[in-house]
């Protein structure tokens, strides 16, 4: 029988809690028994044929203690979603890199404009250069329409964070700990911002603490859910250019903003120019080389275009999640056909999005 999507998600989450069993074993397991539920339930030693000892064993332990239904009664309990690798919402630059995370955890919702993303990373101790820089490359991309990815940390991370919301922005907080253990401390407040107009993000289980080597696989998903990294400031031992060399190996494109040579915190970056990554001075430099310069341009139109009443009133009543049409028209008070009118405008000034099936989001 096949699994339902719950039933589905709910045993990648419990393989997800597996010691020793990642990607390639998961593979590996759905390929041998048709499915992860099977897989959950199997004996022992048809288990043993698949997987080594260490694994196997791993999993019979594992397995004996944990409950796939209570856990995910506990995530809905408190709010955190679930995103798996065969869930249509996993983000798409995400699925390309090597062994993608088979779980991701979430406060707030992935949404598929998040494939345009660029991450700004950089030192936590910023210099007020530094900080300028961070905050007008977020607000200028997240203006356009460009979602920012960072994570979280003090300083460039968490300047980038807040001027994309500020510029009424989508972000992507990714985090080396669990969702339920926001780190640091002083950012749960900009972390539950983030979840109402973007997501907090982890791989980890929920309750994971902060700890060291948690941080340098938060950079692989940082850049791995990103089209470009762009440094603002990075000493020469830096946790921004272990993000960087994530990038190099997945295929995306780094940027650098030029520091002084007489900053420390400017030297890790600059070794980078050094190396043949990208001189920027502007978010407009980012757009273009990455091709988005459209997002500029339809920026440009909806100023143009100014909003007439009907238009704001439809504007008002839809949300990010995507809604069916005769939804809008009555949250509207407006004649479906009208509204409908109404929407194919605002679609065409880029302010709605068409999600299919007559259910249109706000974009």
């Amino acid at each position: 029988m096949a699994e339902t999507v719950t039933d589905a998600a709910k045993y990648w989450v419990a393989f997800s809690r597996v010691p020793y069993i990642g990607p390639s074993r998961i593979s590996r397991l759905t390929a041998h028994f048709g499915s992860l539920e099977r897989a959950w339930g199997a004996p022992a030693g048809e288990l043993r044929r698949v997987l080594d000892e260490r694994s196997s064993e791993s999993l019979l332990k594992t397995r004996a203690a944990f409950s796939p239904d209570d856990e995910m009664a506990r995530l809905e309990r408190d709010g955190i979603g679930i995103v798996t690798r065969d869930d249509p919402s996993y983000p798409s630059l995400l699925a390309e890199i090597p062994a993608p995370p088979p779980v991701l955890y979430t406060l707030g919702t992935l949404m598929p404009e998040d494939c345009d993303a660029v991450a700004i990373v950089g030192t936590r101790r910023m210099t007020s250069y530094g900080r300028e820089i961070a905050q007008a490359f977020a607000r200028d991309l997240a203006v356009v329409g460009v979602t920012v990815v960072s994570g979280l940390a003090r300083g460039i991370d968490g300047v980038a964070h807040e001027a994309a919301l500020r510029a009424g922005g989508r972000t992507i907080a990714v985090l080396g700990s669990g969702v339920r253990n926001i780190y640091p401390p002083e950012h749960r407040k900009l972390a539950a911002q983030i979840a109402e107009q973007g997501v907090v993000v982890s791989d980890f289980a929920p309750d994971t603490q902060p700890d060291g080597p948690n941080f340098p696989a938060r950079n692989r998903i940082i850049s791995g859910l990103s089209l470009g990294v762009v440094v603002v400031e990075a000493p020469d031992r830096s946790g921004a250019l272990i993000t960087v060399d994530f990038a190099a190996d997945q295929g995306r494109d780094v940027f650098v903003v030029p520091g002084s040579v007489l900053s420390s915190r400017s030297a890790g970056g600059n070794r980078l120019l050094r190396d043949g990554a990208r001189p920027v001075r502007s978010a407009e430099d980012v757009l273009e080389d990455l091709n988005l310069v459209r997002r500029s341009e339809q920026a440009a139109v909806q100023q143009a275009l100014p909003l007439d009443d009907d238009e704001r009133r439809v504007l008002a009543v839809l949300t990010a999640d995507p809604q069916h049409i005769d939804d809008v028209a009555a949250l509207a008070n407006l004649p479906i056909a009208h509204a409908g009118a109404v929407l194919l405008t605002l679609e065409l000034k880029g302010n709605v999005r068409n999600a299919g099936a007559q259910h249109y989001a706000r974009r």
